[in-house]
């Protein structure tokens, strides 16, 4: 499995990773999607304190434990929950964010976390503060680096400027590429994106429009209509066969220079071994890249600009 480094740090992820928010609460099943995972060469595994009420991290870390220094470990701060588990409000201080680290590598089972993420961000918070805290953690040892996961550009700039991150997680797919207009700006500043969301609900996976639920049905998906999407995929899919529409939908992730791991779910082995495969089949052409990109939209953020 081909590993990049993650922007200026000495983390060498697997181009794809798992991203364990679709593991569940069935343990056994969950560990065996992780164990699969291992097998197939990832070493990149991605987390939140937010899932399941922290029992994601519990899952990941028990399943990792044996293999813990080979492996690079991500989880996010900042969604708080409150007393009653029935809804988080945002807390990006640098008090909650100290705990918050604590209860994670209790969970995980670690002395440390490879990639520790703000799970979003404003520009309302203090974020001299949240840089401060995630510094402060860097050298008191429980995490070695500190990312962002945003898709507000203001912040993700500020972020760029004032502070080390290594790497920005965002949304990114052939049918949302709104990111591509800020990845120069990551490449400038030798930050890497995490890609999640790169099937696009499914609907870029081989069935497609099978997989569409009833929201996207009616009421298309991002800047298309479920008209368009019914014209613009069987396109996609016949000019790229023999490639199915998981690899084409990954490997135009992976054709982005300023990428450092595409993160897609699994709910099954059987769905890891075929993100596997597409993810390490052949890279796009620059003919068919050019041709996907003349079929779908590049899109921006309308909201959070300076």
């Amino acid at each position: 499995m081909e590993k990049r480094k993650l922007g200026n740090s000495d983390l060498h992820v697997s181009k794809i990773g798992l991203g364990c928010m679709s593991l569940g609460t069935d343990e056994n099943q969950a560990k065996e999607i992780i164990m699969a995972a291992l097998d197939e060469g990832i070493n990149y595994f991605d987390t939140a304190d937010l899932y399941h009420f922290g029992q994601n991290e519990k899952i990941v870390g028990e399943s990792l434990q044996s293999v813990r220094d080979d492996v690079v470990i991500a989880t996010k701060v900042g969604n708080r929950w409150n007393e009653n588990h029935d809804s988080w409000g945002w807390d990006p201080s640098a008090g909650y964010i100290k705990k918050a680290v604590k209860d994670s590598l209790h969970r995980l089972g670690t002395d440390y976390i490879d990639l520790y993420q703000l799970h979003g961000g404003t520009m309302e918070d203090n974020i001299e503060e949240t840089i401060d805290a995630f510094e402060e953690l860097k050298k008191e040892g429980y995490i070695r680096y500190y990312g962002i996961s945003s898709i507000r550009p203001n912040v993700i700039k500020e972020f760029a400027a004032n502070s080390n991150i290594e790497s920005v997680m965002m949304q990114y797919s052939l049918l949302d590429r709104r990111p591509e207009e800020w990845l120069p700006l990551l490449f400038d500043n030798k930050i890497s994106m995490i890609a999640r969301g790169p099937v696009a609900k499914g609907i870029l996976s081989e069935k497609m429009l099978e997989k569409a639920s009833e929201n996207i049905t009616q009421n298309g998906y991002l800047d298309y209509s479920f008209t368009e999407l019914e014209d613009i995929l069987p396109q996609i899919k016949e000019k790229l066969s023999p490639r199915n529409m998981n690899e084409t939908a990954l490997q135009y992730v992976l054709s982005q220079p300023e990428i450092g791991a595409v993160i897609p779910g699994a709910s099954s082995v059987q769905q890891l071994r075929e993100n596997c495969r597409a993810a390490c089949g052949t890279p796009l052409s620059e003919v068919e890249i050019l041709f996907v990109k003349q079929l779908t939209k590049a899109g921006i953020y309308d909201n959070h600009r300076d």
